[in-house]
């Protein structure tokens, strides 16, 4: 089949990358979900538990570093697995990959829209829906250059945002500002308040999970490879900042919530964040979290598309989609990649609302499974990549970034992406993931093994046919 010859702009800078990939990361997880995970894991193990997600995507993204420096393109882990996999596994990860953004479109929408009723009532929230749907798509469908921007300035006020929590927070703890009611410093008195584990180790093994999937969306920078000015130097320079910036932010945030909150307050029903500012008397802590949440979530749903719209570019470049698909702009943009995406999420959308315990279970669940599976891949396409370099008689010197301790690297991810997938077995809440999700891709890769590689196959003897009818002719 034969790849279209229409490329992508490369106007992504590292600074681009880096918000790109935090924007896909700083959502609802961290600023709604903390608390609850220190309810339940205590302080101290929701810390171990953060500390091992991010030793997780730190290997992951060295994987992906030596792949995408030595071939940046456009949603490059897919093309990465059916290259150093198999065209069958990259189908799978594509289509996995297209569907997790797509499923979190519909219930991003459906919250931005709830939190907005905080301020305007009297507004229903199909409108603030339909405001918050071309707000995304015209930050995708002009230009890449102002995606970038619009990207930028949404994730710096999240980073922005946590930044100063962790600065405030600190002052709370060491007693430069008041707490209210007590008004003394804290210290570090919570973090064993209940116990060091008060749930027991299993509820920290739980929180493993969630720190896992908190830390999801780093890997925007490979999706975005094929749009970089000088991959070899910005792509390596992005993902050291990213893994930097967020397990500082990320554990720093865990550090300050568990030394502030206390983990029997009742107030671990909202976020904690509001509790927290409530505490140290900063004015209007629930309207600033607003809008926090809102530019967190609209920033999450701006990178969800361009992620979405960029898998079906790949799909169909490589011939699983129709061609159309692969069309792109004079400004070289996935216009019906960005459009069906956009259909998707209002799909997603209404089943939350109208089948919410059935299909918007289905694809919860399967977006959830994606994201391991999407992180092994990463792994495994990794380890196949340096056996077939080093077997062709290249050397690793020649690789403008390598990924350090191989194998040792890809194999860990591998086994820790297995590990997780093996926990979620035990966790009630996250089990219907398995049960659907490892069903959904053996169908989808016998899909493709069954009917589309016939299809492939055809298309290129017709194509090779057609050649030789031209040179006769």
């Amino acid at each position: 089949m034969e790849k279209s010859k229409q490329t992508f702009m490369r106007k992504m800078s590292a600074k681009h990358l880096i918000m790109l990939s935090l924007g896909g990361v700083i959502g609802t997880g961290i600023f709604l979900s903390t608390g609850y995970l220190i309810q339940t894991a205590g302080a101290i193990g929701t810390i171990i538990a953060y500390v091992i997600g991010a030793i997780l995507v730190s290997l992951v993204m060295l994987c992906l570093g030596e792949l995408s420096v030595y071939e940046p393109s456009t949603s490059s882990f897919h093309n990465y697995a059916t290259k150093y996999i198999s065209p069958g596994a990259g189908f799978v990860v594509a289509w996995l990959y297209w569907l997790t953004w797509t499923v979190a479109l519909g219930s991003q929408f459906i919250t931005m829209a709830i939190l907005m009723q905080r301020w305007f009532p009297k507004v229903e929230t199909w409108i603030w829906c339909l405001i918050f749907v071309n707000i995304i798509l015209l930050s995708n469908i002009i230009d890449v250059r102002w995606f970038s921007v619009s990207e930028f300035w949404m994730s710096l006020i999240k980073v922005l945002a946590l930044t100063i929590f962790l600065i405030l927070g600190t002052g709370g703890i060491f007693g430069f500002l008041p707490i209210s009611p007590s008004g003394s410093a804290p210290l570090f008195q919570e973090f064993t308040a209940n116990g060091t584990f008060p749930k027991g180790i299993g509820a920290v093994f739980l929180a493993i999970l969630s720190a896992n999937f908190a830390f999801s969306g780093t890997e925007l920078i490979g999706v975005a490879a094929g749009e970089t000015e000088n991959p070899k130097k910005n792509i390596p320079k992005a993902i050291i900042k990213t893994i930097t910036i967020l397990v500082v932010l990320f554990i720093g945030t865990i550090i300050i919530i568990g030394a502030l909150l206390p983990q029997s307050s009742a107030t671990l029903t909202e976020s904690p964040f509001i509790s927290i500012l409530n505490t140290l008397g900063v004015p209007y802590a629930a309207d600033i979290m607003n809008f926090i949440l809102i530019s967190a979530i609209l920033s999450g749903a701006n990178s969800g598309l361009y992620a979405a719209s960029r898998m079906l570019w790949s799909l169909a470049n490589v011939g699983t989609l129709p061609k159309k698909f692969a069309k792109l702009t004079k400004r070289g943009l996935p216009i019906y990649g960005l459009l069906l995406t956009i259909l998707g999420g209002f799909l997603s959308l209404f089943s939350s609302i109208y089948a919410a315990d059935t299909v918007y279970l289905v694809l919860v669940s399967i977006s959830g499974f994606a994201v391991v599976v999407v992180w092994l891949s990463i792994g495994w396409s990794q380890l196949n990549f340096r056996k077939q370099y080093l077997k062709s008689g290249q050397s690793v010197a020649d690789l403008g970034y390598q990924t350090p301790m191989y194998p040792i690297v890809p194999w860990l991810v591998i086994i820790l992406c297995a590990i997780s997938m093996i926990g979620i077995a035990f966790d009630p809440n996250q089990r219907v993931a398995l049960l659907i999700g490892i069903p959904f891709l053996i169908i989808c890769y016998a899909y493709y093994e069954l009917i589309f590689k016939k299809k492939i196959a055809d298309s290129q003897i017709d194509e090779t046919n057609d050649v030789k009818q031209e040179e006769k002719v």
